[in-house]
C-alpha cells in the first residue's frame, strides 16, 4: 500500500472482501485497513469495523476510501459520506457503470476520483484491475497503481468510453468462464460421467490450460490449433464450436449485453 496511509472500505461484500483478503494475504498490515459496513458480522483480525459514517469520521485516520456498495445506492448514501471524502482523500470506486463525472458530482470535495474494476481473483492475487483516474498527481498515480497491482495485474485505461467494455471482459468475464466450466462438466455428465468426476476434470483442465496460456508466447488461438491436430478428436469438437462463427457471435452478444448494462447503470436505469 505504498503511499496510502489507511484505506477505508465503505461496504465490504463479495468484491470488497476478496480485495481485502488479497491485500492481507500479500502481507499488508491489517491496521492499514478499516471497514464501514452496518451489516458485516466481523472483519479480519486487526481491521477496524465501523457501523456508521460518524464513527468512521471520528477515527479520522484514512486518506482513501473505496466505495463497495451497489451502484443504485449512491444517491441515498452520498450525502452521509461527505465527511469521509475531504480534499485530502482519494475516492476509489467499484461501482459498475458510474462515471468519473458522476463520482465528482457525488463527492465534489474529494481530492481525486478513481474508477476501479477488479474481479474475485483479487483474493488470490490474480485479478486484472482496470484503473481510470481524475485528480491524481504523478506520485499518487504511481501509489494507486502499486496498491491495486498487488492484487494481480493493474492496467490504466485513458479512454472512459471503453470502461464498460473492459469491465464486461475482465470484471464480468470470470462469471462467463465459470458458466462454461459448469456447462462443460454438465455436458460430460449427460454423456455418461459422474458429476463429481466431470467437475474435477473440467476444473483441472481449465486451470492447466489458462496457466499455460499465461506463460506461453503463442496466442490462445495458436495454442488451440496446437491441440487440434488435423483429423483428430479435438479438431472435430472445435469444428462444432467454430461452425458459422457461432461461438464468436455468442460472445460478442454476451459482452455487448454486459457493457450495455453498465451504460444503463450510468444513466440511472435500474
Amino acid at each position: 500500500m505504498t503511499g496510502v496511509r489507511q484505506l477505508l472500505l465503505i461496504g465490504c461484500g463479495n468484491m470488497g472482501g476478496a480485495m481485502l483478503a488479497g491485500w492481507l494475504a500479500s502481507g499488508v498490515d491489517p491496521a492499514r485497513f478499516a471497514v464501514l459496513d452496518p451489516m458485516l458480522e466481523k472483519t479480519p483480525d486487526g481491521v477496524a469495523l465501523y457501523r456508521t459514517a460518524e464513527e468512521a469520521a471520528a477515527a479520522g485516520s484514512h486518506d482513501a476510501v473505496m466505495l463497495g456498495f451497489k451502484p443504485q445506492q449512491l444517491g441515498d448514501l452520498a450525502d452521509g459520506l461527505q465527511g469521509l471524502t475531504g480534499d485530502d482523500v482519494t475516492v476509489y470506486s467499484l461501482l459498475a457503470g458510474l462515471t468519473i463525472a458522476q463520482l465528482q458530482s457525488a463527492f465534489p470535495g474529494a481530492g481525486a476520483h478513481v474508477r476501479v474494476m477488479p474481479n474475485l481473483a483479487s483474493r488470490i492475487g490474480k485479478s486484472p484491475i482496470i484503473l481510470l483516474e481524475s485528480g491524481l498527481d504523478a506520485v499518487a498515480r504511481d501509489d494507486t497503481f502499486a496498491l491495486f497491482d498487488a492484487l494481480g495485474t493493474a492496467v490504466w485505461l485513458d479512454d472512459e468510453s471503453k470502461f464498460d467494455l473492459v469491465t464486461a471482459l475482465a470484471g464480468s468475464g470470470p462469471g462467463f468462464v465459470y458458466r462454461f466450466i459448469d456447462a462443460l462438466a454438465g455436458a460430460a455428465c449427460e454423456l455418461g460421467l459422474e458429476r463429481a468426476q466431470a467437475e474435477a476434470l473440467a476444473l483441472a483442465m481449465v486451470d492447466g490450460a489458462s496457466s499455460l496460456a499465461a506463460v506461453e508466447t503463442a496466442s490462445p488461438g495458436q495454442l488451440a490449433d496446437r491441440v487440434a491436430s488435423p483429423g483428430g478428436m479435438t479438431r472435430e469438437g472445435m469444428n462444432v464450436l467454430d461452425a458459422n462463427g457461432a461461438l464468436h457471435d455468442l460472445l460478442v452478444k454476451t459482452l455487448k449485453a454486459t457493457a450495455e448494462r453498465g451504460a444503463a447503470l450510468s444513466a440511472g436505469n435500474t
